[in-house]
């Protein structure tokens, strides 16, 4: 049942954020528990959201985004009704700060949904990270409910690498 109002969240967000991007919206993307399929009543929707055309600042879009949660804000209350406390966190990038990445996305090289993907946008930026990880023999660790990542193993004293 849980995953069930989380996945109709999903979809009802993806419809608010499209009506409000328009056609300046390149990729929505749910990484973290929800994406795993781990989420609990009080998890966080996590969201990434690219698109053209964005504010400058993390607070102006932020400020920016809040018109759709407004419009999702009573779907929210109604899964509170049901003891689901989510809110939605969203990480809102342009096409051209997603391409330079992000620490982030380590998160979403193995577990991310992506619900929408102009051209394969993020599919592709993503597919670019999985294959310098491969390249560099990287793993994730998982110990409990978290995990770390080992990005190279065979790392030496001084040695610099980039993702």
């Amino acid at each position: 049942m849980l995953q069930e109002r989380f996945k109709e969240l999903e979809d009802f967000l993806l419809s608010r954020i499209k009506a409000f991007y328009g056609e300046s919206l390149m990729s929505v993307v749910v990484y973290g528990s929800v994406a795993r399929g781990s989420q609990n009543f009080d998890s966080d929707l996590d969201l990434l959201i690219i698109a053209d055309k964005l504010p400058n600042g993390r607070m102006k879009r932020i400020r920016e985004f809040e018109a759709v949660e407004d419009r999702v804000e009573p779907f929210l209350k109604s899964l509170q009704k049901e003891g689901i406390n989510s809110r939605i966190s969203a990480l809102i990038k342009t096409p051209e700060e997603a391409k330079r990445g992000s620490p982030l996305f380590l998160d979403m090289v193995e577990d991310a949904r992506i619900l929408f993907d102009r051209d394969g946008f993020f599919s592709a930026v993503l597919e670019k990270l999985r294959k310098r990880l491969e390249e560099l023999g990287a793993k994730r660790v998982w110990k409990g409910n978290t995990w770390y990542w080992i990005l190279k193993p065979d790392l030496r004293p001084g040695e610099v690498f980039e993702l």
